[in-house]
């Protein structure tokens, strides 16, 4: 299994990466460092701000968009903007972040399922 710090990477990976294919946009990228949990947190809120930051109208508009997803070993996998964010990037960001999720709980830190969940909200 990843470290925490590796679960909290591909969460912010694969967030960062989507938007910036759906949207045409370069994706942000991070050091490739050992950040301590102040560094994770500030990672956290950059590919927050990244995301966004991208154009809502561009990102809408890619459900057909013919994009590439490039793994880290360089390999790439051709999706459509839909198929991207439903069987793909979400899926993975969510799994990365539970498991983030899990690890902390694990370690002692008091989480509660409304931590993860967040306050409700109307859409």
């Amino acid at each position: 299994m990843y470290s925490l710090r590796q679960q909290v990477g591909e969460a912010n990976r694969h967030a960062v990466i989507a938007c910036a294919l759906l949207a045409g946009r370069e994706p942000h990228t991070f050091e490739d460092a050992e950040p301590d949990i102040i560094e994770l947190k500030s990672r956290i809120a950059t590919a927050i701000d990244f995301v966004q930051a991208m154009p809502r109208s561009a990102i809408d508009g890619a459900a057909d968009k013919e994009v590439a997803f490039r793994f880290r070993n360089g390999a790439e996998r051709k999706f459509t903007g839909r198929s991207l964010l439903l069987t793909f990037s979400v899926p993975q960001f969510f799994f990365h972040v539970t498991t983030a999720y899990d690890i902390l709980r694990h370690a002692g830190v008091d989480l509660a399922k409304k931590d993860f969940l967040g306050p409700p909200r109307q859409v």
